[in-house]
């Protein structure tokens, strides 16, 4: 078994460790939200169905979690100090999939409907302000200056959520060619932000309640950041090509929705023959059919978009492992994460 093939096993172990060493505190957490909000996040967490019963099975991978414990761990603290870091952004990001499902009008999330199908537009967008709003209490109540510290690059990372969204939305109204077409280089800003802030903030997270110096913080902060859009670019050829068993939605969900991933703005931008016969078919007028979707992609990949999006995933791996290799981490917690990178990266669904 090769190093790299001994780390993508360990990924798993790594992130159940994490889980569970966290999951006592976000129930609780939880638990102290209105009974109508905390059924609504237990549905969103996967911990259980609309009717509140149990649900066996994934819940998630607990990504955010793990990166805020072992920046802790990085730090030279224990994975301990950065639960309720884990905590707090494991409440954000659930908050911003309830939302960011309303926004975009998804059905269906892991397989399930997602909150605002099963419950209700209101309910939804109420059960994420809960969500949120619990989030920034957590880190509040933890006394001495490093909860202040905390609560502020939440905040921070709140905001570049926020502003990221608001591009990934903004994009939707933008011609795909032309002088206000969505050039990669925005779309990297945007996926930064929207994706990488939260990433970024749970590894800075943990180190700041372990006490880290503000150069620790800073640099698992970018690192995060970096998987951020590596993870992002990811998420897009999985949007085109990935397998709907693994991903739970159509083929060609993001084609289908004419959504700008990084693909299809690469593919444009490529000076290809192919990106062309690309535009032409992404502005015609009406939906694309089953067989106009299998071209698309096609063109797509026949005008390098494909590739153009497993690179830029593959530099922002190398951009975050570099982060990590400037600044002085506990062997151990470093190791795990960069075993946990690459593995996050690497992924089918």
């Amino acid at each position: 078994m090769t190093l790299s093939t001994t780390r993508q096993a360990a990924a798993p172990q790594i992130l159940d460790r994490c889980r569970e060493l966290v999951r006592p505190a976000l129930v609780e957490s939880v638990r102290r939200l209105h009974p109508w909000h905390a059924e609504t996040a237990a549905f969103s967490l996967g911990w259980s169905g609309a009717d509140g019963e149990p649900v066996p099975g994934s819940q998630g991978k607990g990504v955010r979690q793990a990166l805020a414990v072992l920046g802790a761990e990085a730090a030279g603290g224990s994975g301990l100090d950065g639960v309720t870091g884990a905590v707090a952004v494991e409440l954000v990001h659930t908050f911003s999939l309830i939302h960011d499902d309303i926004m975009d009008g998804d059905e269906t999330r892991r397989r399930r409907p997602t909150v605002w199908k099963a419950y209700g537009t209101g309910p939804a967008v109420l059960a994420g302000d809960a969500l949120f709003a619990l989030a920034v209490r957590t880190l509040a109540e933890v006394p001495g200056p490093t909860g202040a510290a905390a609560v502020r690059r939440l905040s921070a990372a709140l905001g570049d959520l926020v502003h990221g969204q608001a591009q990934d939305l903004l994009f939707e109204s933008r011609p795909w060619t032309g002088p206000r077409a969505v050039l990669p280089h925005e779309y990297r800003a945007m996926a930064t932000e929207k994706t990488g802030s939260l990433l970024g903030c749970a590894a800075a997270l943990g180190a700041v309640l372990a006490g880290a110096p503000a150069a620790t913080a800073e640099a698992l902060d970018r690192a995060g950041r970096h998987l951020g859009v590596a993870f992002q670019a990811v998420d897009d050829l999985l949007g085109i090509w990935g397998d709907p068993q693994l991903t739970g939605k159509p083929v060609h969900s993001d084609l289908r929705r004419l959504k700008k991933t990084f693909p299809v703005l690469a593919a444009l931008a490529s000076g290809h023959p192919a990106a062309r016969r690309l535009e032409a078919l992404l502005t015609g007028a009406g939906p694309l059919d089953g067989a106009a979707l299998r071209r698309a992609a096609g063109l797509v990949d026949e005008a390098s978009g494909r590739r153009a999006a497993v690179t830029e995933a593959r530099d922002h791996l190398r951009a975050a492992r570099t982060c990590l290799d400037g600044v002085e981490l506990a062997e151990g917690a470093r190791g795990d994460l960069l075993t946990l990178i690459p593995f996050l990266v690497d992924r089918t669904g």
